[in-house]
Protein backbone atom coordinates (compact mmCIF):
# COMPACT_ATOMS: atom_id res chain seq x y z
CA UNK A 1 0.00 0.00 0.00
CA UNK A 2 2.84 2.39 0.92
CA UNK A 3 4.76 1.62 -2.27
CA UNK A 4 1.72 2.31 -4.39
CA UNK A 5 1.21 5.68 -2.74
CA UNK A 6 4.86 6.61 -3.26
CA UNK A 7 4.72 5.68 -6.93
CA UNK A 8 1.83 8.09 -7.37
CA UNK A 9 3.97 10.87 -6.03
CA UNK A 10 6.52 10.35 -8.82
CA UNK A 11 6.96 13.66 -10.84
CA UNK A 12 6.49 11.88 -14.19
CA UNK A 13 3.28 10.33 -12.96
CA UNK A 14 2.05 13.70 -11.68
CA UNK A 15 2.68 15.28 -15.09
CA UNK A 16 0.69 12.59 -16.82
CA UNK A 17 -2.20 12.95 -14.40
CA UNK A 18 -2.18 16.70 -14.82
CA UNK A 19 -2.37 16.26 -18.58
CA UNK A 20 -5.34 13.87 -18.28
CA UNK A 21 -7.08 16.23 -15.86
CA UNK A 22 -6.75 19.17 -18.30
CA UNK A 23 -8.25 17.07 -21.10
CA UNK A 24 -11.14 16.07 -18.86
CA UNK A 25 -11.90 19.70 -17.92
CA UNK A 26 -11.84 20.84 -21.57
CA UNK A 27 -14.17 18.00 -22.62
CA UNK A 28 -16.54 18.81 -19.78
CA UNK A 29 -16.70 22.48 -20.79
CA UNK A 30 -17.35 21.58 -24.44
CA UNK A 31 -20.11 19.15 -23.46
CA UNK A 32 -21.68 21.79 -21.22
CA UNK A 33 -21.68 24.37 -24.01
CA UNK A 34 -23.23 21.89 -26.47
CA UNK A 35 -25.92 20.93 -23.95
CA UNK A 36 -26.79 24.58 -23.32
CA UNK A 37 -27.16 25.26 -27.05
CA UNK A 38 -29.32 22.15 -27.49
CA UNK A 39 -31.64 23.05 -24.61
CA UNK A 40 -31.97 26.64 -25.82
CA UNK A 41 -32.95 25.56 -29.35
CA UNK A 42 -35.35 22.96 -28.02
CA UNK A 43 -37.04 25.48 -25.78
CA UNK A 44 -37.51 27.96 -28.62
CA UNK A 45 -38.96 25.26 -30.86
CA UNK A 46 -41.39 23.97 -28.25
CA UNK A 47 -42.59 27.50 -27.57
CA UNK A 48 -43.33 28.10 -31.23
CA UNK A 49 -45.48 25.03 -31.84
CA UNK A 50 -47.80 25.13 -28.86
CA UNK A 51 -50.75 24.71 -31.24
CA UNK A 52 -49.64 21.22 -32.31
CA UNK A 53 -52.29 18.72 -31.16
CA UNK A 54 -51.48 16.54 -28.20
CA UNK A 55 -52.38 12.89 -28.11
CA UNK A 56 -55.36 13.71 -25.90
CA UNK A 57 -56.69 16.37 -28.30
CA UNK A 58 -56.31 14.08 -31.30
CA UNK A 59 -58.12 11.26 -29.55
CA UNK A 60 -60.93 13.61 -28.56
CA UNK A 61 -61.60 14.42 -32.20
CA UNK A 62 -61.34 10.92 -33.59
CA UNK A 63 -63.44 9.51 -30.78
CA UNK A 64 -66.20 11.91 -31.80
CA UNK A 65 -66.31 10.47 -35.32
CA UNK A 66 -66.86 6.99 -36.78
CA UNK A 67 -63.60 5.08 -36.56
CA UNK A 68 -63.65 4.10 -40.23
CA UNK A 69 -63.43 7.67 -41.49
CA UNK A 70 -62.00 9.78 -38.69
CA UNK A 71 -59.00 10.81 -40.78
CA UNK A 72 -60.11 9.98 -44.31
CA UNK A 73 -60.42 13.60 -45.43
CA UNK A 74 -57.42 15.14 -43.70
CA UNK A 75 -55.40 17.47 -45.97
CA UNK A 76 -52.01 16.07 -46.88
CA UNK A 77 -50.16 19.41 -46.91
CA UNK A 78 -48.51 20.13 -43.57
CA UNK A 79 -47.32 23.66 -42.71
CA UNK A 80 -43.62 23.83 -41.95
CA UNK A 81 -42.26 24.75 -38.51
CA UNK A 82 -41.26 28.11 -39.98
CA UNK A 83 -44.91 28.87 -40.67
CA UNK A 84 -45.75 28.25 -37.05
CA UNK A 85 -42.94 30.48 -35.84
CA UNK A 86 -44.11 33.37 -38.01
CA UNK A 87 -47.75 32.90 -37.05
CA UNK A 88 -47.18 32.76 -33.32
CA UNK A 89 -44.52 35.43 -33.16
CA UNK A 90 -46.25 38.24 -35.05
CA UNK A 91 -48.87 39.59 -32.68
CA UNK A 92 -49.84 42.83 -34.39
CA UNK A 93 -49.34 42.64 -38.17
CA UNK A 94 -49.23 45.63 -40.48
CA UNK A 95 -52.41 47.58 -39.87
CA UNK A 96 -52.69 48.23 -43.62
CA UNK A 97 -52.96 44.53 -44.42
CA UNK A 98 -56.30 43.38 -45.85
CA UNK A 99 -57.39 40.61 -43.51
CA UNK A 100 -60.20 39.52 -45.83
CA UNK A 101 -58.18 38.79 -48.97
CA UNK A 102 -56.45 35.47 -48.63
CA UNK A 103 -56.76 31.70 -48.87
CA UNK A 104 -57.75 28.73 -46.78
CA UNK A 105 -54.60 26.74 -46.06
CA UNK A 106 -54.19 23.29 -44.51
CA UNK A 107 -53.71 23.34 -40.74
CA UNK A 108 -52.80 20.05 -39.04
CA UNK A 109 -53.33 21.34 -35.51
CA UNK A 110 -56.48 20.38 -33.65
CA UNK A 111 -59.25 22.97 -33.29
CA UNK A 112 -59.48 24.94 -30.06
CA UNK A 113 -62.40 22.79 -28.91
CA UNK A 114 -64.52 19.78 -29.87
CA UNK A 115 -68.08 18.70 -29.19
CA UNK A 116 -66.64 16.82 -26.20
CA UNK A 117 -64.97 19.86 -24.63
CA UNK A 118 -67.71 22.44 -25.34
CA UNK A 119 -71.31 22.11 -24.22
CA UNK A 120 -72.66 25.26 -25.89
CA UNK A 121 -72.97 23.79 -29.38
CA UNK A 122 -76.53 23.85 -30.67
CA UNK A 123 -77.76 20.42 -31.76
CA UNK A 124 -78.21 21.42 -35.42
CA UNK A 125 -74.55 22.51 -35.67
CA UNK A 126 -73.07 19.61 -33.71
CA UNK A 127 -71.88 17.81 -36.84
CA UNK A 128 -69.49 15.44 -35.05
CA UNK A 129 -72.11 14.18 -32.63
CA UNK A 130 -74.70 13.94 -35.39
CA UNK A 131 -72.50 11.53 -37.31
CA UNK A 132 -70.81 13.50 -40.07
CA UNK A 133 -68.34 10.91 -41.42
CA UNK A 134 -65.50 13.21 -42.58
CA UNK A 135 -63.32 15.48 -40.45
CA UNK A 136 -61.13 17.27 -43.00
CA UNK A 137 -63.25 20.43 -42.83
CA UNK A 138 -61.86 21.30 -39.39
CA UNK A 139 -58.21 21.25 -40.50
CA UNK A 140 -58.06 24.53 -42.44
CA UNK A 141 -57.33 28.07 -41.34
CA UNK A 142 -57.84 31.45 -43.00
CA UNK A 143 -54.55 32.97 -44.13
CA UNK A 144 -54.48 36.62 -45.36
CA UNK A 145 -52.09 36.99 -48.28
CA UNK A 146 -50.10 39.98 -47.06
CA UNK A 147 -49.73 39.26 -43.34
CA UNK A 148 -50.15 36.63 -40.67
CA UNK A 149 -53.42 36.26 -38.77
CA UNK A 150 -52.61 35.24 -35.18
CA UNK A 151 -54.70 32.51 -33.64
CA UNK A 152 -57.38 33.56 -31.22
CA UNK A 153 -55.95 33.77 -27.70
CA UNK A 154 -58.85 33.15 -25.28
CA UNK A 155 -56.87 34.06 -22.16
CA UNK A 156 -55.68 37.34 -23.63
CA UNK A 157 -59.16 38.11 -24.96
CA UNK A 158 -60.81 37.58 -21.57
CA UNK A 159 -58.16 39.67 -19.83
CA UNK A 160 -58.81 42.49 -22.26
CA UNK A 161 -62.59 42.17 -21.89
CA UNK A 162 -62.51 42.37 -18.11
CA UNK A 163 -65.47 44.43 -16.83
CA UNK A 164 -66.86 44.79 -20.37
CA UNK A 165 -69.93 43.62 -22.30
CA UNK A 166 -70.11 42.27 -25.84
CA UNK A 167 -73.22 41.57 -27.95
CA UNK A 168 -73.95 39.76 -31.20
CA UNK A 169 -77.05 41.33 -32.73
CA UNK A 170 -78.80 39.59 -35.63
CA UNK A 171 -80.34 36.31 -36.72
CA UNK A 172 -79.40 32.66 -36.18
CA UNK A 173 -76.01 33.13 -37.89
CA UNK A 174 -75.15 35.53 -35.07
CA UNK A 175 -76.16 32.82 -32.63
CA UNK A 176 -73.96 30.36 -34.54
CA UNK A 177 -71.10 32.87 -34.24
CA UNK A 178 -71.49 33.49 -30.52
CA UNK A 179 -71.50 29.75 -29.84
CA UNK A 180 -68.16 29.48 -31.60
CA UNK A 181 -66.76 32.23 -29.38
CA UNK A 182 -68.21 30.62 -26.25
CA UNK A 183 -66.59 27.31 -27.12
CA UNK A 184 -63.18 28.91 -27.61
CA UNK A 185 -63.43 30.91 -24.38
CA UNK A 186 -64.65 27.89 -22.42
CA UNK A 187 -61.14 26.44 -22.64
CA UNK A 188 -60.11 29.18 -20.19
CA UNK A 189 -63.28 29.86 -18.23
CA UNK A 190 -66.72 28.30 -18.32
CA UNK A 191 -69.46 30.88 -18.86
CA UNK A 192 -72.61 30.93 -16.75
CA UNK A 193 -75.89 31.43 -18.59
CA UNK A 194 -77.77 34.17 -16.77
CA UNK A 195 -80.64 34.86 -19.18
CA UNK A 196 -82.59 33.42 -22.08
CA UNK A 197 -85.83 34.44 -23.73
CA UNK A 198 -88.84 32.17 -23.98
CA UNK A 199 -87.68 30.56 -27.21
CA UNK A 200 -83.98 30.43 -26.24
CA UNK A 201 -83.09 32.61 -29.23
CA UNK A 202 -81.64 35.47 -27.19
CA UNK A 203 -79.23 34.59 -24.40
CA UNK A 204 -76.73 36.18 -22.06
CA UNK A 205 -73.69 34.65 -20.33
CA UNK A 206 -71.37 35.88 -17.62
CA UNK A 207 -67.69 35.04 -17.05
CA UNK A 208 -67.39 35.70 -13.30
CA UNK A 209 -63.59 35.60 -13.06
CA UNK A 210 -63.35 38.42 -15.59
CA UNK A 211 -66.71 40.10 -15.04
CA UNK A 212 -67.26 39.81 -18.78
CA UNK A 213 -70.78 39.64 -20.21
CA UNK A 214 -71.52 38.08 -23.59
CA UNK A 215 -74.94 38.31 -25.25
CA UNK A 216 -76.72 37.27 -28.40
CA UNK A 217 -79.83 39.25 -29.30
CA UNK A 218 -82.08 37.60 -31.87
CA UNK A 219 -83.47 40.26 -34.18
CA UNK A 220 -83.48 38.96 -37.77
CA UNK A 221 -84.43 42.31 -39.33
CA UNK A 222 -82.83 44.64 -36.75
CA UNK A 223 -86.09 46.58 -37.15
CA UNK A 224 -89.49 46.21 -35.56
CA UNK A 225 -91.16 43.19 -37.13
CA UNK A 226 -94.26 41.12 -36.48
CA UNK A 227 -93.32 37.57 -37.41
CA UNK A 228 -95.80 34.73 -37.75
CA UNK A 229 -93.72 31.58 -38.15
CA UNK A 230 -93.67 28.26 -36.36
CA UNK A 231 -90.50 26.61 -35.11
CA UNK A 232 -89.94 24.96 -38.52
CA UNK A 233 -89.98 28.29 -40.38
CA UNK A 234 -93.44 27.82 -41.87
CA UNK A 235 -95.20 31.19 -42.26
CA UNK A 236 -98.77 31.50 -41.06
CA UNK A 237 -99.05 35.05 -42.41
CA UNK A 238 -96.91 37.74 -44.04
CA UNK A 239 -94.25 39.44 -41.95
CA UNK A 240 -95.13 43.03 -41.05
CA UNK A 241 -91.86 44.98 -41.22
CA UNK A 242 -91.58 48.58 -40.02
CA UNK A 243 -88.74 50.14 -42.00
CA UNK A 244 -88.43 53.28 -39.85
CA UNK A 245 -88.57 51.71 -36.38
CA UNK A 246 -85.78 49.88 -34.58
CA UNK A 247 -86.38 46.61 -32.79
CA UNK A 248 -86.41 47.62 -29.14
CA UNK A 249 -85.25 44.15 -28.19
CA UNK A 250 -81.71 45.31 -28.92
CA UNK A 251 -81.94 49.12 -29.14
CA UNK A 252 -82.98 49.50 -25.50
CA UNK A 253 -79.98 47.42 -24.41
CA UNK A 254 -77.49 49.11 -26.70
CA UNK A 255 -76.15 51.47 -24.03
CA UNK A 256 -75.01 48.43 -22.02
CA UNK A 257 -72.66 47.10 -24.71
CA UNK A 258 -68.99 48.04 -25.08
CA UNK A 259 -68.67 45.96 -28.24
CA UNK A 260 -71.33 44.85 -30.71
CA UNK A 261 -71.37 42.80 -33.91
CA UNK A 262 -74.46 43.59 -36.01
CA UNK A 263 -75.61 41.75 -39.11
CA UNK A 264 -78.57 41.40 -41.40
CA UNK A 265 -79.31 38.29 -43.39
CA UNK A 266 -81.49 36.10 -45.51
CA UNK A 267 -84.67 37.06 -43.63
CA UNK A 268 -84.98 40.06 -45.94
CA UNK A 269 -85.71 37.67 -48.80
CA UNK A 270 -88.91 36.48 -47.13
CA UNK A 271 -92.39 37.64 -48.05
CA UNK A 272 -93.13 40.80 -46.09
CA UNK A 273 -95.39 43.83 -46.02
CA UNK A 274 -93.44 47.06 -45.50
CA UNK A 275 -94.59 49.90 -43.25
CA UNK A 276 -93.29 53.49 -43.15
CA UNK A 277 -94.74 56.45 -41.25
CA UNK A 278 -97.41 54.13 -39.81
CA UNK A 279 -98.78 53.29 -43.25
CA UNK A 280 -98.32 50.39 -45.64
CA UNK A 281 -95.68 51.42 -48.18
CA UNK A 282 -95.68 48.21 -50.24
CA UNK A 283 -94.56 44.64 -50.01
CA UNK A 284 -92.03 42.10 -51.19
CA UNK A 285 -93.13 38.93 -52.96
CA UNK A 286 -96.75 39.13 -51.81
CA UNK A 287 -98.77 38.13 -54.84
CA UNK A 288 -102.48 38.80 -54.78
CA UNK A 289 -102.31 41.54 -52.13
CA UNK A 290 -102.86 44.48 -54.52
CA UNK A 291 -99.87 46.25 -52.98
CA UNK A 292 -96.91 47.98 -54.61
CA UNK A 293 -94.04 45.52 -55.09
CA UNK A 294 -90.88 46.80 -53.42
CA UNK A 295 -87.64 44.90 -53.74
CA UNK A 296 -85.90 43.42 -50.70
CA UNK A 297 -82.89 45.60 -51.52
CA UNK A 298 -84.88 48.73 -50.63
CA UNK A 299 -85.82 47.27 -47.25
CA UNK A 300 -82.29 46.06 -46.53
CA UNK A 301 -80.73 49.42 -47.33
CA UNK A 302 -83.36 51.17 -45.22
CA UNK A 303 -82.68 48.83 -42.31
CA UNK A 304 -78.90 49.34 -42.34
CA UNK A 305 -79.25 53.08 -42.77
CA UNK A 306 -81.65 53.29 -39.80
CA UNK A 307 -79.54 51.06 -37.56
CA UNK A 308 -76.18 52.67 -38.35
CA UNK A 309 -77.59 56.18 -38.03
CA UNK A 310 -78.86 55.31 -34.55
CA UNK A 311 -75.47 53.94 -33.51
CA UNK A 312 -73.31 56.65 -35.05
CA UNK A 313 -75.40 59.45 -33.52
CA UNK A 314 -75.77 57.86 -30.11
CA UNK A 315 -74.25 59.38 -26.99
CA UNK A 316 -73.03 55.88 -26.17
CA UNK A 317 -69.69 55.20 -27.84
CA UNK A 318 -69.32 51.48 -28.45
CA UNK A 319 -66.89 49.59 -30.69
CA UNK A 320 -69.14 48.41 -33.56
CA UNK A 321 -68.59 45.74 -36.20
CA UNK A 322 -70.85 45.41 -39.22
CA UNK A 323 -70.62 41.81 -40.44
CA UNK A 324 -71.36 41.28 -44.10
CA UNK A 325 -73.85 38.79 -45.49
CA UNK A 326 -73.27 35.05 -45.20
CA UNK A 327 -73.63 33.07 -48.46
CA UNK A 328 -75.26 29.68 -48.49
CA UNK A 329 -74.08 26.69 -50.52
CA UNK A 330 -77.25 24.89 -51.54
CA UNK A 331 -76.86 22.95 -54.77
CA UNK A 332 -79.56 21.25 -56.86
CA UNK A 333 -82.30 23.10 -54.99
CA UNK A 334 -83.00 25.31 -52.00
CA UNK A 335 -83.44 24.41 -48.33
CA UNK A 336 -87.12 23.66 -48.94
CA UNK A 337 -86.72 21.86 -52.27
CA UNK A 338 -84.07 19.21 -51.73
CA UNK A 339 -80.93 21.36 -51.97
CA UNK A 340 -77.75 19.73 -50.70
CA UNK A 341 -74.12 20.60 -49.85
CA UNK A 342 -71.95 17.51 -50.12
CA UNK A 343 -68.55 19.02 -50.87
CA UNK A 344 -65.68 18.01 -48.58
CA UNK A 345 -63.10 20.71 -49.30
CA UNK A 346 -62.78 24.46 -49.90
CA UNK A 347 -63.24 26.07 -53.29
CA UNK A 348 -60.07 27.20 -55.01
CA UNK A 349 -59.48 30.74 -56.21
CA UNK A 350 -61.52 31.43 -59.35
CA UNK A 351 -63.94 28.55 -58.89
CA UNK A 352 -66.70 30.67 -57.39
CA UNK A 353 -67.66 34.31 -57.03
CA UNK A 354 -70.14 36.40 -55.04
CA UNK A 355 -73.26 36.79 -57.14
CA UNK A 356 -77.04 37.05 -57.06
CA UNK A 357 -78.68 38.24 -53.85
CA UNK A 358 -75.39 37.91 -51.95
CA UNK A 359 -73.74 40.40 -54.29
CA UNK A 360 -76.70 42.79 -53.97
CA UNK A 361 -76.70 42.62 -50.17
CA UNK A 362 -72.92 42.98 -49.86
CA UNK A 363 -72.89 46.02 -52.15
CA UNK A 364 -75.52 47.66 -49.97
CA UNK A 365 -73.52 46.83 -46.85
CA UNK A 366 -70.34 48.34 -48.25
CA UNK A 367 -72.09 51.51 -49.39
CA UNK A 368 -73.94 52.09 -46.13
CA UNK A 369 -70.85 51.23 -44.10
CA UNK A 370 -68.77 53.85 -45.90
CA UNK A 371 -71.39 56.54 -45.28
CA UNK A 372 -71.86 55.63 -41.62
CA UNK A 373 -68.13 55.27 -40.89
CA UNK A 374 -67.47 58.72 -42.32
CA UNK A 375 -70.24 60.31 -40.27
CA UNK A 376 -69.37 58.36 -37.13
CA UNK A 377 -65.72 59.38 -37.25
CA UNK A 378 -66.78 63.00 -36.76
CA UNK A 379 -68.50 61.96 -33.54
CA UNK A 380 -65.63 59.80 -32.29
CA UNK A 381 -67.41 56.54 -33.09
CA UNK A 382 -65.62 53.33 -34.05
CA UNK A 383 -67.23 51.31 -36.85
CA UNK A 384 -65.38 48.41 -38.48
CA UNK A 385 -66.35 46.14 -41.37
CA UNK A 386 -66.15 42.42 -40.63
CA UNK A 387 -66.16 41.31 -44.25
CA UNK A 388 -66.66 37.55 -43.97
CA UNK A 389 -68.60 37.07 -47.22
CA UNK A 390 -65.78 36.13 -49.56
CA UNK A 391 -63.86 33.88 -47.18
CA UNK A 392 -67.09 32.12 -46.21
CA UNK A 393 -68.07 31.63 -49.85
CA UNK A 394 -64.93 29.52 -50.31
CA UNK A 395 -66.06 26.98 -47.67
CA UNK A 396 -68.94 24.87 -49.04
CA UNK A 397 -67.63 21.99 -46.93
CA UNK A 398 -68.26 23.67 -43.57
CA UNK A 399 -72.04 23.24 -43.26
CA UNK A 400 -74.02 20.56 -41.40
CA UNK A 401 -75.80 19.46 -44.58
CA UNK A 402 -77.91 16.42 -43.64
CA UNK A 403 -76.12 16.21 -40.28
CA UNK A 404 -78.26 18.96 -38.78
CA UNK A 405 -80.11 15.94 -37.41
CA UNK A 406 -78.73 13.18 -35.21
CA UNK A 407 -77.59 10.17 -37.25
CA UNK A 408 -79.89 10.97 -40.22
CA UNK A 409 -78.99 7.80 -42.13
CA UNK A 410 -78.90 5.34 -39.25
CA UNK A 411 -82.12 3.58 -40.30
CA UNK A 412 -82.00 4.22 -44.04
CA UNK A 413 -78.79 5.21 -45.81
CA UNK A 414 -80.86 6.57 -48.71
CA UNK A 415 -83.22 8.61 -46.54
CA UNK A 416 -84.28 12.02 -47.86
CA UNK A 417 -83.58 14.59 -45.18
CA UNK A 418 -83.52 18.36 -45.07
CA UNK A 419 -80.04 19.87 -45.48
CA UNK A 420 -78.61 22.93 -43.75
CA UNK A 421 -76.17 24.65 -46.12
CA UNK A 422 -76.29 28.06 -44.44
CA UNK A 423 -75.20 27.60 -40.81
CA UNK A 424 -71.78 26.25 -39.85
CA UNK A 425 -70.54 23.12 -38.14
CA UNK A 426 -68.89 23.66 -34.76
CA UNK A 427 -65.96 23.44 -34.74
CA UNK A 428 -65.61 24.69 -38.30
CA UNK A 429 -64.85 27.62 -40.62
CA UNK A 430 -66.82 30.10 -38.51
CA UNK A 431 -64.15 29.84 -35.81
CA UNK A 432 -61.88 31.91 -38.10
CA UNK A 433 -64.34 34.78 -37.79
CA UNK A 434 -63.22 35.10 -34.18
CA UNK A 435 -59.54 35.16 -35.19
CA UNK A 436 -60.47 38.15 -37.35
CA UNK A 437 -62.47 39.82 -34.59
CA UNK A 438 -59.64 39.61 -32.10
CA UNK A 439 -57.12 40.97 -34.58
CA UNK A 440 -59.45 43.86 -35.41
CA UNK A 441 -59.83 44.65 -31.71
CA UNK A 442 -56.03 44.59 -31.39
CA UNK A 443 -55.65 46.99 -34.30
CA UNK A 444 -58.36 49.30 -33.00
CA UNK A 445 -56.65 49.41 -29.62
CA UNK A 446 -53.01 49.80 -30.66
CA UNK A 447 -53.29 52.04 -33.73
Amino acid sequence: MVKEMRMDLNPSSLHKRHHVFVKFVVCFLLLGLAFRLFVSDSFRFSSSVVETPTAFETNTITDSLPLSSASSSLPVQVPSSGDFLANEGQTFPNAECDLFTGDWVPDPSAPAYTNASCHEIEAHQNCMKNGRPDSGYIYWRWNPRDCELPRFDPEKFLDFMRNKAWAFIGDSISRNHVQSLLCILSQVEQAIEVYHDEEYRSKRWHFPSHNFTLSVVWTPFLLKADIFEDINGVSLSEIQLHLDKLDETWSQQYKNFDYAVIAGGKWFLKTAIYHENNTVAGCHNCQGKNLTEIGFDYAYRKALKTVLSFMMNSDHKAFIFLRTTTPDHFENGEWFSGGTCNRTGPFKEGEVDVKGVDAVMRDIELEEFEKAASNGAENGMVLKLLDTTRLSLLRPDGHPGPYRQFQPFAKDKHAKVQNDCLHWCLPGPIDSWNDLLMEMVNRGTYQ
